[in-house]
This record gives structure tokens, sequence and C-alpha cells, in this order.
């Protein structure tokens, strides 16, 4: 709908970013170029530099990307979350460079207290202060018409739903519609139905929120369930990670500058051994190298997407306990 491989176009995002949206990408001929991230996110001088200094001959002939795609709320995978400040930044680069933003938001109702106390940090008391709580979108602070919001239900109600909605300008719905016949012709009709009857019929907006709040409380515990099992079993002095304030990862970087073999292996064969070794140990645990966008260039550093999303609390402090011992016996502590 934005990008056509004929006209030589691409689109920018996180270095690391939501694997299906660039297998979406992809197969269609439209290259993905990965911007720098920090523990908030795509950082905006970074965006801003890789548009200013654009140089086709330097980029597979491909001309300047008029396309953002970026996950704003626990990000999929590293599980940053941007900042209010950093939202606007990344808007007014985008608005100065002329950008289409997409913002997938599947995470955004799922923000969580930025700190892990020994005291529980005291839940919004109603709808309005869950509301208050949350961070602003790119939506809120679009000027322009510029911003694709997508949400979704998959990652908060019914995850077989197959179900979101879009808000944008009215052009940009226009086209998405026309593209939307020709391609999905629309999300399933038995989701619809059962999603009006609860939201419309049975909740209302206010038992919805009030839904919303209850996952919030949820994930925030398993959110901290797993980061208290890293701090245990992790060895820190090769091991790295931050406290994720929304969605269901955590992101965590591995020193392979310190690992024995660093000399002789790729980080691509240190990742190997240790995804492998954590397969024989009966744990799963995503390779962040398979969320790169931009896979032909070599990776610069070496991490793994763990997640809190599904797995009961003894299972993930388990699986985190086995994944140090992989950690351990690779990096031979």
């Amino acid at each position: 709908m934005l990008c056509d491989s004929s006209r030589n176009d691409s689109i920018l995002t996180e270095e690391f970013s939501f694997a299906t949206a660039l297998e979406t990408a992809h197969p269609l001929g439209i290259p993905t170029f990965g911007v720098p991230i920090d523990e908030q996110g795509l950082i905006p001088s970074e965006l801003d530099h890789i548009l200013s200094t654009w140089s086709p001959s330097e980029r597979d002939n491909k001309r300047k990307p008029h396309v953002l795609y970026t996950v704003p709320s626990g990000q999929n995978p590293t599980g940053a979350t941007q900042g209010p400040e950093r939202r606007k930044q990344i808007y007014d680069i985008c608005s100065k460079h002329d950008l289409v933003i997409i913002e997938d938001e599947p995470y955004y109702y799922l923000q969580l207290p930025p700190t892990i106390t020994p005291t529980p940090t005291p839940a919004p008391s109603n709808t309005t202060d869950f509301l208050d709580s949350l961070l602003p979108t790119l939506l809120s602070m679009d000027t322009d018409g510029r911003v694709i919001r997508m949400d979704s239900f998959s990652k908060v109600l019914v995850p077989g739903s197959r179900l979101g909605w879009l808000t944008a300008s009215d052009q940009l719905v226009e086209r998405f519609l026309r593209h939307a016949e020709v391609a999905n012709q629309g999300p399933s009709g038995f989701s619809q139905v059962i999603l009006h009857k609860l939201l419309d019929e049975t909740w209302g907006h206010e038992g919805y929120l009030k839904w919303l709040m209850v996952l919030q409380r949820e994930y925030t515990e398993r959110r901290n369930t797993l980061f208290k099992a890293c701090e245990e079993y992790l060895p820190k002095e090769v091991v790295s990670w931050g406290v994720v304030r929304a969605g269901m990862f955590q992101w965590l970087h591995l020193d392979h500058t310190l690992h024995p073999d660093s000399r002789t292996k790729s980080i691509l064969e240190i990742e190997e051994e240790i995804f492998e070794s954590c397969i024989d140990k009966g744990v799963l645990i995503a390779r962040g190298s398979w969320f790169r966008a931009q896979q032909e260039v070599a990776p610069t550093g070496l991490f793994f997407r763990a997640t809190f999303a599904a797995a009961t609390p003894g299972n993930m402090t388990e699986a985190i306990r086995r994944l140090g011992e992989a950690v351990r016996e690779s990096f031979r502590l």
C-alpha cells in the first residue's frame, strides 16, 4: 500500500524488529534498514542522521525512505519503550523528512511500573487513572496526518481472533480499505461477532478497560518473576538486562567479547552454541539474530529474547536457571 519495489522503496525500522513485519516486506522486494536503538528504543539522532545523509548509491540504489515502522511500547523483541520526549523527537524528525509513521502498538495497554520494588507499586484504582497513566501516543502528537496507528486484540484478549483496528487520516484509511479488499478481504466474521457480543453488548468500554487493568497487574507480577530469576541465575559478568516497562519480552545482552572463543568463533556461532545447549536442556529462547532488520549485515552484538507471557512462574524461573547453565558452560565460567 505504501511501498513499491519498482520505485526502489524501502522501510526504516528498529535495528531489531518484529520478525513477521520484516518477513512481510522482504518477499515483496521491500528491504528494511535498521536504526540503532538504546534502552528507550529507536534513537532520534540516528534516525535523523540516516535520513539526512541518505545516498542511494550506498544503499543498493534504494531511494530515501518515506515509511518508518516502529513499535513504541514494549518493542518486540527488545522490550524497549519510548518515553514521551523520545516519541515527540521521533515524530518531529519524521515530519522534517516527510515520513509516514506506522505506529504498531499491540502492547500499548500492557504498560508496567518502571521500577521493581520490594512492595508492589500501587495499581490505578479506576479506569480514569489507568488511562491517565498511559504514555502519549504518536497518533496523539500527529498534526500532519502522517501516523497510521495499529492496535490488536491478540495480545490482550483473544490471541486466535486475528482481529485488530487501525486509526489514521481519512485519506490513509481509504487507501487501506481499497488494499484490504484485494488482500485479506477483512478479518473473520466469526471473530467480529464474538468480540462485538463481548465488548459492545456485555462489557462496554468500562468493562474492557477494567480487564486491561487486570492484565496490567498480572503482567507486572510475571515481569517481576522473570527479572528476579535473571538476577538470581544469570552470570552478571557477561549478561545484562533492564527493567521491562511494557509488553511481554525480556531482552538479554551477552558480552561476546568476553567469550573464550571470541577470536575464533563468530557471534552467530556462539549464539547457536548457546541456543542448542538450551534446547538440550529443554528450554526454548529466541535468538536475537532472528530479529535483525538487515540480515545481510554481520551482527555486532549477542542477544537473546525471553518472554513472560505464558509460562508459570515456576517454569519461568527454572528456564532462566537452565539458560544460566548454558551461558556458563559456553563462556566456561
